[in-house]
């Protein structure tokens, strides 16, 4: 009975289809859109329940794609799939496979920028640095416009456009465009290697060439440090990336050297004490690690003696506290053995 009402179908036509192939076409898209309203109303939702029990977010994220798949998508996938039963003719098959392409260009630029939101996300996640966070942003917006580009030139290519020339015009455009920008798009990209690879950070005590300072601020094209006397000084990040620079936040102790003299009328036992005397000062005092004192050589005007000792700090001010104190150590002392400290003196010697 059905194969004899299939036959009769057959017999009769529309728009240069036969009934049964048109019934065909519309069972098919029926099925499809079922099919694909069952993935994404059930299977979908089952899914993101399993996904949220688990510790990775890759699986929610995979998800937040497909779910992002509008409608319209799976209706003109299930037309398009549908109508391979029927005659439709060149310009309508063409005006369908237009609009096929552009959709599902367009829907993979969606999912991609939901993909790059999500690893913008964890990545801004594990930043605390505001201004590392503000870079990523402007990251994930500008391979967002690469992602636009690429597909608008698909689409071009795939209407028949020769984008040869076109991609031509736009390096040609893009490098003059560059030439034009040199030095601003330098300290732009120079700014997104401070904020990756960290060389410093706010708050970071830094020396680049005669300038240091503590960094205030890390911009998009300038770097803020304010000096030790007080002026703010502003470095182009172009310049702060090809330069060299101390950075004395890394320090996790200071080795610090300094000389002193003695005078040459000072005795033998008192000079083989001194050493002995700056040891006993320097580890005397908390953060203040010694490591050597000498008698290193006679100078025109004093007997030099040459320290090295760390400071287990790498706060400047502390340093400079620490360094105070054995300064004063020494010259009290010093006073109390009767060791005259040397400057410059001449002694003019008369023979009659």
């Amino acid at each position: 009975m059905l194969e004899k009402n299939i036959t009769v179908l057959s017999q009769y036509s529309l728009l240069n289809n036969n009934l049964e192939n048109i019934l065909k076409t519309i069972i098919v898209f029926l099925i499809l859109i079922c099919l694909f309203k069952l993935f994404q109303k059930v299977i979908l939702k089952r899914l993101k329940k399993l996904a949220e029990k688990t510790k990775s977010n890759i699986d929610d994220t995979l998800i937040e794609i497909f779910r992002s798949i509008k409608p319209p998508f799976y209706f003109l996938i299930a037309l398009y799939l549908a109508i391979q039963f029927l005659f439709i003719g060149e310009l309508i098959q063409k005006i369908i496979d237009i609009v096929l392409i552009v959709l599902i260009v367009f829907q993979i630029v969606f999912s991609l920028q939901v993909l790059i939101d999500y690893l913008i996300k964890k990545t801004r996640e594990k930043e605390k640095n505001k201004q590392s966070q503000t870079a990523l942003v402007l990251l994930g917006k500008f391979t967002k416009g690469i992602l636009w580009v690429i597909g608008i030139l698909l689409i071009l290519s795939n209407l028949g456009v020769n984008i040869s020339s076109l991609i031509a015009g736009l390096g040609i455009g893009g490098i003059a465009m560059a030439l034009a920008l040199q030095n601003i798009l330098g300290d732009l990209f120079s700014s997104f290697t401070i904020y990756f690879d960290k060389p410093f950070v706010v708050g970071d005590f830094i020396v680049t060439g005669k300038h240091a300072g503590i960094v205030k601020k890390i911009g998009l094209k300038t770097t803020r440090i304010q000096a030790l006397q007080g002026e703010e000084i502003i470095i182009s990040n172009n310049e702060l990336t090809s330069a060299r620079i101390q950075n004395f936040k890394k320090l996790k102790e200071r080795r610090v050297i300094f000389k002193f003299g003695v005078v040459y009328e000072t005795s033998f036992e008192k000079i083989k004490r001194i050493p002995e005397i700056i040891e006993k000062i320097i580890k005397s005092l908390d953060k203040a690690r010694f490591n050597r004192s000498h008698f290193i050589q006679f100078d025109d005007s004093a007997l030099s003696f040459e320290t090295v000792y760390y400071i287990e700090s790498e706060d400047y001010d502390a340093y400079r506290n620490v360094h105070q104190k054995i300064l004063f150590k020494i010259k009290q002392i010093f006073d109390e053995e009767k060791i005259s400290m040397a400057y410059p003196t001449q002694t003019l010697y008369l023979k009659k």
